[in-house]
């Protein structure tokens, strides 16, 4: 007797069904691992040179439009990364590396940071994304929450390291994404606000010690900030949690 949707004794219409699926599963796991090589190239050998990779599992390189009008290939085999400033602590692969110098800037552990491009990022509109509220006027603190303006900023040694002088929001999320501050000599620095507390008589940021502020990532715009010095200043504030103090970097118990 004949079944309905059978092509053979053997194979049916549900059995060929499967078969597609398995193979564009197959071909679905293959397109998304070779898009995800489109980043992390040119490698790193463990001797601290480079190593370009070639053939598979590299897919041939890709060119994006973006919005700005400016193209971008990848794999980029010729980009570059951030200078660090470190050693290994041993000769065996894998051996953990120490930075030299000033470890705040020496651009490692969790100091490092990605070369993004050195322009603002701008909304629909053409206008900078983040931008203070002197600028942006359309926005202000809510009058339930403690307006920053005018606070002190204690840092993590207990000394003052500034004056709170502005609030910078980023007008997309609708959030503050820093806080001015206006250390000696009338220089202004920025704070993400993800490393500060907020209180009624001040602001605290542990991360740093008073004598960091002065070196904070100057921005080349006073009232704009470009995405590699949002990368920068949010580094070293990253790296004065573990670098700010010699202590830090000992075992606690």
């Amino acid at each position: 007797m004949q079944t309905v949707g059978n092509i053979t004794g053997y194979v049916d219409l549900a059995q060929i069904l499967l078969y597609v699926f398995w193979i564009f599963f197959a071909g679905l796991i293959w397109y998304l691992v070779m898009e995800n090589h489109r980043e992390g190239y040119p490698l790193e050998t463990s001797s601290g040179g480079r190593a370009v990779g070639k053939g598979f599992p590299i897919p041939s390189p890709k060119t994006f439009l973006l919005e700005s009008g400016k193209t971008v290939t990848v794999p980029d085999l010729a980009r570059k990364e951030p200078a660090y400033n470190a050693v290994a602590t041993g000769r065996t692969s894998g051996s953990p590396i120490e930075p030299r110098g000033d470890a705040m800037t020496a651009a490692v552990g969790p100091g490092a940071y990605t070369m993004r491009e050195d322009v603002p990022e701008m909304t629909t509109h053409g206008v900078p994304l983040i931008q203070p509220l002197r600028i942006a006027s359309d926005y202000s603190v809510a009058k339930q929450d403690v307006d920053p303006r005018g606070l002190p900023v204690m840092a993590g040694d207990g000394k003052q390291g500034g004056t709170v002088k502005d609030i910078w929001i980023d007008s997309a999320e609708m959030m503050f994404r820093y806080l001015e501050v206006e250390i000696d000599g009338g220089r202004t620095v920025l704070l993400p606000i993800t490393f500060s507390l907020i209180r009624r008589n001040q602001v605290e940021v542990h991360a740093v010690y008073a004598r960091h502020f002065a070196a904070v990532p100057a921005l080349r715009n006073p009232d704009q900030i470009t995405k590699l010095e949002e990368e920068k200043i949010s580094a070293y504030y990253g790296g004065g949690t573990l670098y700010a103090d010699a202590k830090r970097g000992e075992p606690l118990l």
